[in-house]
């Protein structure tokens, strides 16, 4: 752990976190280094005995409160489940980690439908439904911070994950525009923008062969803390991404796609 990380977790030193996708890569790196800060946690994502496992060793180490709850963001009814969940147990949350998403890897016309469906549903509708639940009370209180995962791939179009790059798109201007909705009421928005990360996202959507590069899943989740506490409607984590996702301005948008398809197109088996 670096020396800078408990300054930019002890923002929430004492309050609750909500994290979603919590069982497996940046979703454990926002609750190692916030409950490292003395954040309480809510730890949600689909597989209940990694997040029993995560909650346990977090409340033995730093001896904060965390609660757990399974649930699946591709069921429509999900959001309402953990809202309810928080409020049954009295739970104010102050930091909502939108983190769950994930992607599909190949041609379009080839992918199942109800994958394309349920991204659609984990990665917006659900980032979408979450942050309408609990935002009112932040706004009732003057204070709260939403982090919503968005990704390198909201910058442009992917061919190959299309779907996958206009759902982070989505987040994107949806974290944007409500970080200059809620300054008046002092709650922050941001948005995080990783590129290639170290965790189960390539071997999920079937990426092996885009994992060069990659950052560890601390350093992005590190980078997304420190950019909300700052105030920052959103941040790319790495400079090389950063500078990619800029440079990309400078060009036609049919260029920019093209060469993204070049790059992602499917190996002929």
């Amino acid at each position: 752990m670096s020396h800078a990380m408990p300054r930019t977790a002890a923002n929430w030193s004492g309050k609750w976190a909500l994290i979603t996708g919590a069982s497996a890569g940046i979703g454990v790196a926002f609750a190692k280094e916030l409950s490292f800060g003395g954040t309480n946690l809510v730890l949600t994502a689909r597989r209940k005995d990694r997040l029993e496992d995560l909650a346990r060793g977090l409340a033995a180490n730093y001896k904060i409160n965390t609660e757990v709850i399974a649930a699946d963001l591709a069921d429509p009814s999900a959001p309402e489940k953990i809202f309810a969940f928080t409020k049954e147990k009295g739970i104010e949350i102050d930091l909502l980690i939108n983190n769950a998403g994930f992607g599909h890897y190949g041609e379009f016309h080839s992918v199942e439908k109800q994958r394309l469906l349920d991204m659609v549903q984990v990665n917006c509708h659900a980032v979408v439904h979450l942050t309408r639940l609990y935002l009112p009370e932040m706004v009732a209180r003057r204070r709260g911070d939403v982090l919503i995962l968005a990704s390198t791939a909201s910058f442009q179009a992917v061919p190959y994950i299309s779907t996958y790059a206009a759902t982070k798109a989505f987040d994107l201007l949806f974290a944007e525009g409500l970080a200059e909705e809620m300054k008046p009421y002092g709650i922050r928005v941001c948005a995080l923008c990783p590129g290639s990360t170290e965790s189960e996202f390539h071997a999920v959507s079937g990426q092996e062969k885009f994992k060069r590069n990659a950052e560890t899943a601390e350093k992005v989740a590190h980078t997304g803390l420190k950019a909300l506490a700052a105030g920052k409607s959103y941040v790319i984590s790495g400079l090389g991404n950063y500078l990619g996702a800029h440079g990309e301005r400078l060009v036609p948008r049919r260029f920019v796609t093209r060469i993204a398809g070049g790059m992602f197109k499917p190996e002929k088996k």
